[in-house]
């Protein structure tokens, strides 16, 4: 079962969601398509961004829509991918925006965004899986539904988290985010090449993530 792969805080707040109809369709649906296609990332790291950030450190949550789909880049988180793959150009711009927020010129050696996560970054795709070769080939067949609640119990039970939301589809989950509970929402366009400089960069999403979590009292998060 894949649950298996998600951490037990993580498990005892959305154990409801296992028994629901449409995540036992989801299981059957992901078993076929694993079987018959080759799908990204490996079963293993379907919930790597639960596996490395846990719920107790969560303090800024970034929203992606679905894994890369070309070999050996998603690991799970997105946006990231593993040591020793090249730098996707979404993931080169994030690096070059956050050289900008602190008078950085730092070359990264690896892509992997482990390390946010395990200061507490949830890097959340929409939908947590994809078939080779073929973006959004996993789109309504139930991880919406799923990391949709995933923000709602994120939104409910903490307080002041940042949540970043870059291009339109990150920002129509605004929708999901209880306002009552002092969150604080960044939004700007996404950092693919097509889009990046439509705000994106120089938006100081990284500074002002960190200004926040200074103000809060909280530990700011080493980006570089």
């Amino acid at each position: 079962m894949l649950k298996k792969y998600i951490n037990f805080h993580w498990n005892l707040l959305l154990k409801n969601e296992y028994h629901k109809p449409y995540f036992i369709k989801l299981l059957k649906t992901l078993k076929i398509e694993y079987n018959r296609f080759t799908c990204f990332p490996k079963q293993e790291n379907i919930f790597s961004c639960l596996k490395y950030c846990s719920f107790n450190k969560l303090k800024v949550v970034i929203i992606g829509q679905d894994p890369y789909y070309k070999e050996n880049q998603a690991d799970g988180l997105c946006f990231s991918i593993p040591d020793g793959i090249t730098l996707p150009p979404s993931l080169r711009n994030i690096f070059t925006e956050v050289n900008s927020n602190f008078h950085n010129n730092l070359r990264p050696t690896s892509g992997s965004l482990i390390h946010w996560a395990e200061q507490g970054v949830l890097l959340l795709n929409s939908i947590l899986t994809v078939r080779k070769d073929n973006p959004l080939s996993h789109k309504n067949i139930g991880w919406e539904f799923f990391t949709d609640q995933i923000i709602r119990i994120i939104s409910d039970r903490k307080k002041n988290i940042v949540f970043l939301l870059w291009g339109k589809y990150a920002q129509k989950k605004i929708s999901l985010i209880n306002f009552n509970h002092n969150h604080y929402v960044l939004k700007t366009s996404h950092p693919s090449p097509f889009s990046a400089h439509m705000g994106f960069f120089g938006s100081k999403h990284f500074e002002k993530t960190n200004n926040f979590l200074k103000k809060i009292g909280k530990e700011t998060i080493f980006w570089c």
